[in-house]
């Protein structure tokens, strides 16, 4: 399978499990089926379904290693944050901020799939990139509120 190939496939599959997680959040409010357990594997889902992008796209030398450095390592800090209350038998749930974080992030992602081989939306200018840096920033940025807001309920 070719390059061009393989992208489009990493596009569709990227959308579908994009979209799974949107509608499986969507049910489980609908009917009222929120559980402590969901509250801890639907951010896990969303971090691990962000992860290998990332990974897949430094792999094939779509983005620079750095910034997925950051995004994985702020969601590795906010996982052991999360094990630790689960061990205190305290659940903490996504803030809104983490869920800004979540759509810019999958944003950034499928532009930089769409960009990496269809076409270039400005010669000088990779919107593509100026959108994976927006969202590395705000995911530092929500992950530093939510440690702040979050480390008084684990003292």
């Amino acid at each position: 399978m070719n390059l061009a190939n393989q992208i489009t496939l990493a596009r569709i599959i990227f959308a579908v499990a994009a979209g799974m997680d949107k509608w499986d959040g969507y049910v489980a409010r609908k009917y009222n089926q929120i559980t402590n357990l969901g509250k801890l594997l639907d951010p896990l889902a969303d971090k691990l379904l962000i992860a290998v992008a990332l990974i897949m796209m430094v792999q094939e030398n779509m983005i620079s290693s750095w910034i997925a450095v950051i995004i994985i390592g702020r969601e590795i800090v906010i996982t052991a944050l999360r094990m630790v209350a689960t061990e205190q038998g305290i659940a903490l749930a996504a803030d809104r901020y983490g869920k800004i974080k979540m759509v810019l992030q999958v944003a950034a992602i499928i532009a930089i799939l769409l960009n990496y081989v269809s076409f270039s939306l400005l010669t000088d200018i990779r919107v593509d990139m100026i959108l994976l840096w927006v969202a590395a920033g705000v995911t530092l940025l929500s992950g530093m509120n939510y440690i702040i807001v979050n480390y008084k309920l684990l003292r």
